[in-house]
């Protein structure tokens, strides 16, 4: 299913559903569990860059109820960033398919019994207003269930189905607010809205990924085998595409050509273009455009294999998507170019990530109010960036990269 597709189904269908369940909860749930949570599972179905903002929040349960006993619900595409990080156990990791309604509907009879037949007892849904977020928690049977409640703002409907009702922070960091929906667990769910916590109270971290000589040795293999040679020093990475669920985030190809030859010019640098299977064939136009020392792994890489190659290369240059996530789990340099979403929000954590945003008075324009599905058609926050400035930042951190020096420029 598309993401048109599944958003269409969430308001005609969810609504409804929503609405019926609210009614059986006032019937025959009792009170809100008030102990702490011995078995928690995350809801996180979408978005693996985001998967890395919920380390803390993930981590934090971890410590409470031990790592056994943390589970995470994801659409099975999205799981592959749960195993780099290796914080939660390969077997509590929860796929749900979405090709079709047949597989979903499978999946999700598959998901209510496991979570009953471990007695899950609290569920923390992380889709921010979600309504088939909201009915898989309420479907699993636990008796704490924490997530964003709309009270009396004007936001998407999805019925009264949380015991733990957090009010949504549009100035709080997404990990941060992953992190309270956690914290809220051990908290009074008697207190409207939830949670009155001093910012400076939540503090989050980064996961750090070290892979094994043999891994790198891998991946350098690779490069060497594509460019024909051992690559040439800087190693910068171009993710040109952040896929087809936000197209508004694309800085045009076009501009990644021209920063890739001003940058084979003056750097004399090998330059690699990342990207999906699906994305195989663009990259290899960019690549080709580009020319010399330039070569395209898109669909030839795992998402480890993509990680590692960050341990080994200099500098990322890439969307607002997975990647710029993604890399701060490594020393890498990195670019990120944001538009029609805010670094204020949802900006990676990382000390070596450096982004540029044009700020515009109409950015954010996804956001969790319209299910991250813009009105917008010209993009004009990612065409006001120029090939220049990106590529003055880009000489600037590949210098810094040279002189080994480490500095933290995210402008959060």
């Amino acid at each position: 299913m598309t993401p048109e597709t599944i958003r269409l189904i969430d308001k005609w269908l969810g609504r409804p559903v929503c609405f019926a369940l609210t009614g059986i909860r006032y019937v025959a749930e009792r009170k809100p569990v008030r102990r702490g949570p011995t078995k928690i599972l995350f809801l996180k179905l979408v978005e693996q860059g985001a998967t890395v903002l919920a380390y803390s929040a993930i981590n934090r349960a971890v410590k409470m109820v031990g790592r056994e006993n943390v589970f995470c619900a994801v659409f099975a595409e999205n799981r592959h960033i749960l195993d780099v990080m290796d914080v939660i156990q390969a077997e509590n990791v929860i796929e749900l398919r979405h090709d079709n309604i047949v597989k979903f509907a499978s999946d999700v009879w598959s998901f209510i019994t496991t979570c009953r037949k471990h007695h899950i007892d609290a569920i923390v849904d992380m889709e921010f207003f979600s309504r088939a977020s909201a009915i898989l928690g309420f479907l699993s049977g636990a008796g704490m269930r924490a997530g964003l409640h709309r009270f009396s703002s004007e936001v998407p409907y999805r019925g009264d189905l949380l015991t733990h009702k957090i009010q949504y922070n549009p100035f709080l960091h997404t990990s941060k607010a992953y992190l309270q929906l956690v914290e809220s667990l051990v908290s009074d769910p008697a207190q409207v809205p939830m949670m009155k916590l001093p910012h400076e109270l939540i503090t989050v971290e980064v996961p750090r990924f070290n892979p094994v000589d043999k891994e790198r040795d891998r991946v350098l293999a690779l490069l060497s085998d594509k460019l024909g040679q051992p690559p040439e020093r800087p190693i910068v990475i171009f993710n040109p595409n952040a896929g087809d669920m936000l197209p508004l985030r694309k800085w045009d190809s076009n501009k990644f050509v021209g920063l890739g030859k001003k940058l084979a010019d003056a750097a004399d640098c090998t330059i690699v273009i990342t990207g999906a299977s699906t994305e195989l064939q663009e990259a290899k136009r960019v690549a080709q455009r580009i020319g010399k020392n330039c070569v395209s792994v898109a669909g030839d890489t795992s998402l480890r294999d993509l990680i590692i190659l960050y341990t080994i290369a200099d500098l990322l240059i890439t969307n607002d998507s997975g990647p710029g996530h993604f890399s701060a789990l490594t020393d890498i340099k990195t670019i990120i170019l944001f538009g029609p979403e805010t670094p204020g929000l949802f900006g990676p954590l990382g000390t070596n990530q450096y982004v540029i945003w044009k700020n515009l008075t109409c950015s954010p324009c996804v956001n969790p109010f319209n299910h991250r599905f813009s009105p917008c058609t010209d993009n004009v926050c990612m065409q006001n960036i120029s090939v220049e400035e990106v590529y003055e930042k880009s000489i600037q951190l590949l210098r810094l990269r040279e002189k080994g020096s480490v500095t933290n420029e995210n402008h959060l």
